[in-house]
């Protein structure tokens, strides 16, 4: 606010649109959406994020090809062309682009949220956290349908080798909690945004009524 005075309801939105954006940043740059548990001296596949993956010795399963895959590469690199069926199959890519699409709103909305704390006009606040609510909101459904969907999908017996050794990791974990994190944020700054709004309407007839006084005079 330019006036200095800060509510409570928006402090705790700052906090948590804050805290989601950091998850959000760290779930989206980091290779540990999904990982092999560790119970198996080699396993072909070691972990993945959304834009990493990382192989020991793996093999296309069609054996249409004699590539051995190791260590760690970016997922749409040229050499996993031939895997890439593997790699990126239809929910993954959607995965990807909601995730992403997520990450851009969270960022937009941190950026929103400290503009709003540090230099808007009372008169605009109310409508500028009220857009900002519905950038995070847009950041929490996407986020959401993101980590359902790879929550659902991304251990099947059809992606992945040794699917049974996999499991899902913290990177999925904090995807998820920015995502709800995401979403009360947005909740807290709609309130936020409706308290302050009502707050203008309830100033303007006392601005307009000195102006009124003196026409009558």
């Amino acid at each position: 606010m330019a006036d200095g005075r800060l509510s409570n309801t928006l402090i705790t939105a700052s906090w948590l649109t804050l805290i989601s954006l950091l998850a959000v940043v760290i779930a989206f740059a980091t290779p540990h959406w999904l990982e092999t548990d560790g119970s198996l001296d080699e396993p072909k596949f070691v972990k993945l994020g959304l834009w990493t993956v990382c192989f020991d010795k793996f093999q296309e399963r069609l054996r249409l090809y004699d590539t051995e895959f190791s260590g760690c590469r970016w997922v749409l690199d040229e050499e996993y062309q031939i895997i890439d069926y593997l790699v990126r199959p239809p929910f993954f890519v959607a995965v990807q682009l909601f995730f992403t699409l997520c990450f851009l709103a969270c960022l937009l909305a941190g950026v929103m949220v400290m503009a709003a704390v540090c230099c808007m006009e009372h008169e605009r606040e109310g409508s500028f956290l009220k857009a900002t609510s519905f950038v995070l909101g847009f950041a929490a459904v996407t986020g959401t349908i993101a980590v359902i969907t790879f929550g659902a999908l991304g251990d099947e017996r059809d992606w992945m080798p040794d699917y049974d050794h996999n499991n899902l990791s913290w990177s999925f974990g904090l995807g998820a909690v920015g995502s709800v994190l995401a979403a009360l944020g947005a909740i807290l700054l709609w309130v936020e945004s409706r308290a302050q709004l009502r707050l203008l309407r309830l100033r303007r007839p006392v601005a307009k009524g000195p102006a009124a006084v003196t026409s009558t005079i």
